[in-house]
C-alpha cells in the first residue's frame, strides 16, 4: 500500500507578505524570500543608471587625476568597481590605480575595503560603523586644511559631508560612478504604498536609503505620506539592510528592523526571525497547534491559504481564545463586511477551508475558537 504524501514543510515565511523596494540584486533577494515561503510584492523605488548615461565619470576622473588627490574616500564596493571599469574603458585605469597607491585611502565599510583589495591596491582604513560621516570625522580629526580629497559618491550626493570637508579647508573632487533613477513604471510604487497603508504587508524591506526617500516622496505626491508613516510605525515592520539605509526611516519616526551584519543574507534571516517570533499567533486547540499568519493559517504544520476577511475573523477570535466573540465584534473587526449574512458567508467558507472544525458556533451568542 502506497503511503499518502506528506504535507510540504512550512517555510519560515510561509503565510507572510514581504514588500521589496530593491532594484539592484532584487532577483536574488526575492528568490531568497520566496524559497522561504514568502509572498513578495516588488516595487523597485530606484534603479542605477546605465553606464552609457554616465559619461561624466570619465571627465571627472581626468580632472581628479590632474589634481593629484592626497586622500580617496570610497563609499561603496559597487561604485568603486564601476568606476574602475569606466576608467579602464577610457584608458585611465592604470593612472587611477597609481593615484590610489600614492594616496591615503579610507572606505565606508568592509565591502568597499574588499573591493579595494580585489583591485590589488593597498589595504585601506575602514569606518567602524559603515557611515560616510564617520570617515569624515576621522579626516577632520587628523586635519584636512589644504588637502586634496577625492570622494566616490554613491548614487545621491551626501552634501552635508562634502560641506564639512570644504568648511575644514579641504579641496574636494567628486566622482559619481552611478546615479539613482526612478525605476517605477508609474503604478507599482503607488500600489505598494496602498498595500502598506491598508496593512496588507507584514514587512517592507529597503536596501538603499534613496529608496526610502523615493517611497516617501511618492507618498507625499499621492497624499498618503501620513498614512504610510503611521502604518510603518505601528502594523507594518520596516526592515533596512544597514544603519545608512535606516537613516531616513528613523528621521520619520519609524524604528526599522536592522540586521547585525549589513548584508542581504542577514536581512533575509532577520525578516524570517521577526516573522516567526513577532508576527505569528500561536494557539493550542483540541485539533493541534494553530499558527495564524497574514495570508493563512497552519494547523499542525499544514498550511491553508485564506482570504483577508477569513484571516481577520480568525485574528478576532484568537484575540479572545476560548471565549465567545459576538457577531457585532466580528463585523467591526473585518473591513468591508456590513451585514451578518456576509459574516456568515465568510465563516462558512473559512470552515470549509480548515482541515478541522476549529471555529465553533455558540447559538444566539456568536463564535469561538475550539479550546
Amino acid at each position: 500500500m502506497t503511503a499518502a504524501p506528506s504535507a510540504p514543510a512550512l517555510g519560515e515565511l510561509t503565510g507572510f507578505r514581504v514588500g521589496v523596494t530593491a532594484h539592484r540584486r532584487a532577483t536574488d533577494f526575492i528568490s531568497a524570500l520566496e524559497r522561504r515561503g514568502a509572498q513578495v510584492v516588488h516595487a523597485p523605488a530606484l534603479m542605477i543608471s546605465p553606464v552609457a548615461e554616465d559619461t561624466r565619470v570619465v571627465e571627472d576622473t581626468r580632472t581628479l587625476l590632474a589634481h593629484r588627490p592626497e586622500v580617496f574616500v570610497v563609499t561603496t564596493a559597487y561604485g568603486l568597481r564601476r568606476w574602475f571599469e569606466a576608467a579602464d574603458a577610457a584608458g585611465l585605469g592604470e593612472e587611477l590605480r597609481d593615484a590610489f597607491r600614492a594616496a591615503r585611502v579610507l572606505t565606508r565599510g568592509a565591502k568597499a575595503r574588499g573591493q579595494v583589495l580585489s583591485l590589488e591596491l593597498d589595504d585601506p582604513e575602514v569606518s567602524a560603523d559603515e557611515r560616510t560621516s564617520s570617515v569624515v570625522d576621522r579626516l577632520l580629526a587628523d586635519g584636512v586644511a589644504g588637502t586634496r580629497v577625492a570622494v566616490q559618491l554613491h548614487g545621491l550626493t551626501d552634501e552635508l559631508q562634502l560641506e564639512r570637508l570644504v568648511a575644514a579647508g579641504a579641496h574636494v573632487d567628486t566622482v559619481a560612478p552611478y546615479r539613482w533613477l526612478s525605476a517605477d513604471d508609474g503604478e507599482r510604487l503607488p500600489s505598494l504604498i496602498r498595500d502598506v497603508c491598508e496593512r496588507r504587508l507584514d514587512v517592507l524591506t529597503f536596501t538603499a536609503a534613496p529608496a526610502v526617500d523615493s517611497l516617501f516622496s511618492t507618498a507625499q505626491e499621492t497624499g498618503h505620506y501620513d498614512e504610510l508613516v503611521d502604518a510603518l510605525r505601528t502594523d507594518v515592520t520596516a526592515a533596512a539592510v544597514g544603519p545608512v539605509c535606516a537613516g531616513p526611516l528613523l528621521e520619520a519616526g519609524v524604528e526599522p528592523l536592522v540586521p547585525e551584519r549589513f548584508r542581504l543574507g542577514a536581512l533575509v534571516r532577520a525578516v524570517c526571525t521577526h516573522a516567526v517570533e513577532e508576527r505569528t499567533v500561536v494557539l493550542p486547540t483540541r485539533y493541534g497547534t494553530l499558527r495564524l499568519m497574514s495570508t493563512g493559517t497552519a494547523l499542525d504544520g499544514v498550511f491553508v491559504p485564506l482570504s483577508d476577511a477569513q484571516v481577520a475573523v480568525l485574528r478576532a477570535l484568537a484575540a479572545s481564545p476560548g471565549a465567545v466573540v459576538s457577531r457585532a465584534r466580528l463585523l467591526s473587526a473585518v473591513p468591508g463586511l456590513d451585514t451578518e449574512h456576509a459574516l456568515e458567508m465568510v465563516i462558512s467558507r473559512l470552515r470549509k477551508a480548515l482541515p478541522a472544525p476549529v471555529v465553533e458556533t455558540v447559538i444566539k451568542r456568536g463564535y469561538r475558537l475550539s479550546p
